[in-house]
């Protein structure tokens, strides 16, 4: 719970963070090695290597990847990215 001061008034907000992609009573699912998953407002990459806690992704897989000024390849934990494509291995 967090208190804020508006003008005279002491307002209480209480503020519920539900991670990207997951929703109250849901099941977080772990992406594995060539998942194509997305994150942070529609970032997507191929799943390289996944990690206890993340997974490595790699960003060229995206068509505008150049045009983002991003680097090649981004770290991601378990609860920030929602898989969109699984493969087929």
């Amino acid at each position: 719970m967090k208190k804020v001061l508006y003008g005279n008034q002491k307002v209480v907000q209480t503020v519920i963070h539900i991670p990207f992609g997951e929703k109250e009573g849901m099941h977080m699912q772990k992406a594995k090695v060539g998942n194509v998953i997305e994150f942070k407002e529609g970032l997507q990459g191929i799943v390289e290597k996944v990690n206890e806690n993340s997974v490595i992704v790699d960003l060229t897989y995206m068509d505008n990847y150049r045009e983002l000024e991003l680097e090649e390849k981004t770290v991601v934990n378990h609860k920030n990215y929602k898989i969109i494509k699984e493969t087929a291995l």
